[in-house]
């Protein structure tokens, strides 16, 4: 139940602090006295959109708190608006996302207004008030799941069947790419080899003689060889060793120095011999290096390493088109098993509202029938539709007010039973929903007299075992509630501004509003003599 409003600065009204009590609480007040912005403030709670318009004239900011009591003790939800255009939600005091706001704000207080009668034509509304009559939620809710998880692997296989298909349209290509670069027999490293055997077979001739010059400088014509004379300074030097201290340290250098120039010259002269003109080999490598060029010209690659990643890539995607088709299937099986499970679910839906469509139907004309529609008949006629998240059921609610063949009541239900029609359904949907808090707005609009009367008396009945708020013009619903409330607007001529304020009736005063409701503003004694007759029968 709501235990108290608390509002700042929105709209009209500067600063409301209101408590309620259990049961049936009346709101009444003259026409344009502020009901509305008192719903409009209690809208904000809802997760109605917001903008600065709504901020009082002067003020920063603006604040809706409301107090519920609930199983699991008060709650408390609050928005602020401020004059930014920003709005910030609280649940509890801590910061929340409006859409967590809304959810909280939906299973503590429903706001019926007048307009809301339009739900009465919106199959929607229609299945789901059945659904809740036949306590079909679990159904629902699993049929509900069902079809989300089937819309989202349908949806994963037709982005996996388009990139089938974009894989197989360029599978030949791919595969004569990767067939190429598989026979090219790359080897990483094997560009820098190639590039460095094609110089030296180039330059074959012009290698030899530098390296023949080098050699002749070993041995130069008519002398001893380099290592002979080496070989004789050493001897020298060991026999000047005999006399002269030092000599042995200077032979061991100059024998390392013959023994690596031998190595040297050993290695030159083996270089050399192998350094013979060789056009096949160098119309080979050429050749090789011309292909690798070519392959990494076409593939826009600097080396080896580069091709080697594009083929790679080449086999992952001719490997992909096999993965995507095994992927394929598999999502095929997925869905149709979850197919399976979505016609079951909706074939336990149908049922239950087959069978609660009879009981529902006859609850509304009963309680139709006490609103003075003596001859109204109702119905639910439960059709085929388009498989969707609930299910593949269509509702219409049939509607005559003389026992005729029903038709659409959307078509044929005039305004004053459009609003019987539609409290009827909310008293049902009261008891089996569970809502703790049911807000009327004039939900007695196009009625009066005894109907007036059975109105307030069903409204009455339901606050026996709910809070429940009427917001209304006529005195024979007024006059039920445990506690009434006047929404009132006050214009202070010192500030220029009007401001609307909310004030709980007891005794007098309460007698008084009645009878304005009775007789308008000039308020008779036999009006006040109506008001009392009406408290009292109640």
């Amino acid at each position: 139940m709501l235990r108290s409003l608390h509002i700042r600065n929105y709209i009209l009204i500067d600063s409301l602090d209101v408590s309620f009590p259990e049961g049936l609480v009346i709101i009444t007040g003259q026409t344009g006295a502020g009901k509305s912005i008192l719903l409009g403030a209690l809208g904000l709670l809802a997760g109605a959109k917001a903008d600065a318009s709504l901020i009082s004239e002067g003020a920063g900011s603006c604040v809706v708190e409301g107090e519920f009591d609930t199983p699991e003790g008060v709650r408390i939800i609050r928005r602020v608006l401020y004059d930014t255009g920003r709005s910030r939600s609280f649940i509890d005091d801590c910061p929340a996302q409006l859409q967590e706001l809304t959810a909280l704000s939906g299973s503590l207080f429903d706001i019926h207004s007048q307009h809301r009668s339009l739900l009465l034509t919106d199959k929607a509304f229609q299945l789901s008030l059945l659904d809740h009559f036949a306590s079909l939620e679990k159904e629902r809710s699993d049929c509900e799941a069902l079809w989300r998880e089937l819309g989202q692997a349908r949806n994963e296989y037709r982005d996996a069947l388009d990139q089938l298909r974009s894989l197989r349209a360029g599978k030949d290509y791919n595969e004569a790419q990767y067939k190429e670069l598989e026979a090219a027999a790359l080897r990483d490293g094997e560009l820098e080899e190639l590039e460095e055997e094609q110089r030296a077979l180039a330059n074959a001739e012009q290698i030899r003689e530098d390296l023949a010059r080098a050699l002749e400088c070993f041995s130069p014509r008519g002398q001893s060889g380099t290592a002979e004379l080496l070989k004789e300074a050493r001897r020298s030097l060991e026999h000047a060793g005999k006399y002269l201290p030092g000599m042995q340290e200077l032979k061991e250098r100059l024998e390392s120095a013959r023994i690596e120039l031998e190595d040297i010259f050993a290695e030159i002269e083996d270089t050399a011999e192998r350094s013979t003109a060789s056009p096949e080999r160098l119309e080979a490598v050429e050749q090789r290096l011309s292909l690798l060029y070519r392959l990494m010209h076409k593939h826009s690659c600097s080396d080896i390493a580069g091709l080697l990643e594009v083929r790679g890539r080449y086999a992952g995607e001719l490997g992909g088109s096999e993965e995507m088709e095994e992927r394929c299937n598999a999502l095929e099986s997925k869905i149709k098993g979850l197919e399976e499970k979505y016609n079951e679910a909706c074939g336990n839906l149908h049922a239950g509202r087959a069978a609660a469509a009879g009981p529902f139907a006859r609850e509304v004309e009963n309680h139709l029938h006490f609103l003075e529609l003596e001859r109204a008949s109702f119905g639910v006629e439960l059709l085929p539709s388009t498989p969707g998240a609930t299910g593949t059921d269509s509702v219409s609610f049939m509607f005559s007010a003389d026992g005729r063949d029903g038709s659409d009541v959307a078509k044929c239900a005039s305004g004053g039973e459009i609003s019987r029609i539609m409290l009827s359904l909310k008293a049902i949907m009261a008891r089996f929903k569970g809502m703790p808090t049911l807000i009327f707005d004039e939900i007695d609009s196009g009625v009066s007299g005894s109907v007036a009367d059975k109105m307030g008396r069903m409204i009455c009945e339901m606050g026996l075992y709910m809070q429940v708020f009427s917001i209304t013009h006529l005195p024979q619903v007024a006059a039920k509630g445990s506690a009434h409330y006047l929404v009132s607007k006050h214009f202070d001529p010192a500030s220029g501004r009007s401001s609307t304020g909310i004030k709980l009736l007891e005794g007098e005063e309460r007698v008084n509003e009645i009878a304005r409701l009775l007789s308008g503003e000039s308020i008779t004694a036999e009006a006040v003599a109506n008001a009392r007759s009406l408290m009292k029968e109640n």
